[in-house]
């Protein structure tokens, strides 16, 4: 009989392939439809969204902005994996709407701060309800037994990934000619 795995390496079926690059097909793959999902979640958040003049651009910064107490142009557009000229231009169109405003530190004068006026605010305050609905509608015919799988699954793979980036590249093998 034999031991028991250590509990530092993970059980065989854990290491398992399940694509095989040969018959790898986009709609077979969790990259792919994950990013399908996402289009759709932001297409009909995007609908939803225009009805107050706002773009996926805007509304996303707005509600990020919302849930932190400070935040720099530099640490938005990494939170929102975007690059900061882009997200310079989108703040501007938010703070021309009276949105955001920019403010120098009081500590550090080359850190400019970002803040949601009172209209921002409100504005932000109706992406939440926004998101929702457009997730629970596409959650729709889920239990929340399956919903909460489909979040604990995400997870693991999130996690996956991290551990992926820890690692050192591996060297590919060349294709066969």
């Amino acid at each position: 009989m034999s031991a028991p795995p250590k509990p530092s390496q993970a059980p065989a079926f854990y290491n398992a392939e399940h694509y095989d690059p040969s018959k790898l097909v986009p709609e077979n793959s969790v990259g792919y439809l994950m990013r399908k999902v996402m289009s759709s979640i932001r297409t009909q958040a995007d609908a939803q969204l225009s009805l107050h003049e706002l773009t996926y651009a805007q509304w996303l910064p707005l509600f990020k902005l919302s849930l932190c107490e400070t935040a720099t142009v530099a640490t938005l557009a990494r939170d929102l994996e975007t690059d900061p000229a882009s997200m310079t231009r989108s703040l501007d169109r938010m703070e021309a709407k009276g949105l955001v405003v920019r403010e120098r530190s009081t500590v550090d004068r080359r850190v400019v701060q970002l803040k949601l006026t009172a209209e921002g605010q409100r504005i932000a305050a109706l992406v939440p309800p926004v998101l929702a609905d457009v997730l629970n509608g596409h959650l729709s015919d889920f239990s929340h037994d399956e919903w909460q799988l489909l979040l604990s699954m995400l997870r693991r793979m999130l996690a996956n990934g991290e551990a992926l980036r820890q690692q050192p590249p591996s060297p590919t093998e060349p294709a066969a000619g």
